[in-house]
């Protein structure tokens, strides 16, 4: 009897143990994959999840209006396709591109260059912008014969750059160009926009921002010198996953008409005119 229990009870066990996996197979099955989500889940969900950076170009508050460049391009995007744009912000581009690579987000909404190796992980839209780096140091009294106009001058010095900045490629090959060190100080805590405050205030010395960014603060900050290049041209766009060919269609298909329509040019001439 006691046998015929003890087998009984095997049996039982076994039992439960395949429906337990039958339950796990049919409930992944049935999880969307994130991380392989295009424009038909995005449609059928009806939401589009953004990630930006919290600044003038990206997203902020002014006031009781929320306003930024990017922002404003991703709600009339929200327009043309009838989707609800969902806002994350993220200081961290390493983050952002987690965030994506991950699902978390469909797109980054940033000034982000396209370099070789970012288009063997993501897919970028068709350049938003035209941008280069430019090093942010103070005007001096003494005239422009102590400013920085030559890269050779940068050997030794300390640049700051927010966290994760993609001016850190170009800083990292500048200094194998010039053949000596840059050091390069990354900014948790604070972004572009503070760092060339900083400049002003004679915090730090130098920093290395965006041209974009540097004209649209430069009216605040009379006494920041930003005509020394540390980059050539750069074309700059949003990022999608490999796995998002289609939303990258139609996101190119809408900046277009954004463009035809003279919508982009309002936008991007009121952020960096």
């Amino acid at each position: 009897m006691k046998k015929r229990h003890v087998i009984l009870l095997c049996y039982v066990i076994l039992l439960l143990a395949v429906l337990a996996t039958m339950v796990r197979l049919f409930t992944r099955s049935h999880t969307p994959s994130f991380t392989s989500r295009d424009y038909p889940e995005i449609a059928e969900e009806g939401i589009l999840r953004v990630i930006t950076e919290y600044d003038q170009l990206g997203y902020y508050v002014s006031g009781d209006t929320i306003q930024g460049f990017q922002y404003e391009l991703s709600q009339v995007i929200s327009r043309l396709s009838g989707f609800e744009v969902q806002i994350q912000l993220e200081m961290s581009l390493t983050k952002s591109y987690e965030a994506l690579a991950t699902g978390q987000c469909d797109l980054i909404a940033r000034n982000l260059p396209i370099t070789t190796q970012l288009r063997d992980t993501f897919l970028f839209t068709d350049p938003i912008v035209l941008n280069k780096q430019v090093l942010v140091q103070r005007k001096r009294p003494e005239g422009d014969s102590l400013l920085i106009r030559n890269q050779l001058d940068l050997a030794r010095k300390a640049l700051y750059v927010p966290q994760d900045s993609p001016a850190l490629f170009r800083i990292h090959n500048l200094a194998q160009e010039i053949g000596d060190t840059i050091f390069v100080v990354e900014e948790q805590r604070y972004s572009s926009e503070q760092l060339m405050i900083m400049v002003e205030a004679g915090e730090v010395d130098y920093a290395v921002c965006d041209q974009q960014i540097a004209k649209a603060l430069q009216k605040r900050l009379p006494n920041v010198d930003i005509e020394t290049d540390i980059s050539f041209t750069q074309l700059q766009s949003w990022a999608v996953r490999k796995s998002s060919p289609i939303l990258l269609d139609s996101l190119n298909s809408w900046f277009q008409q954004l463009k035809q329509s003279g919508f982009y040019e309002t936008i991007y001439h009121r952020y960096y005119k």
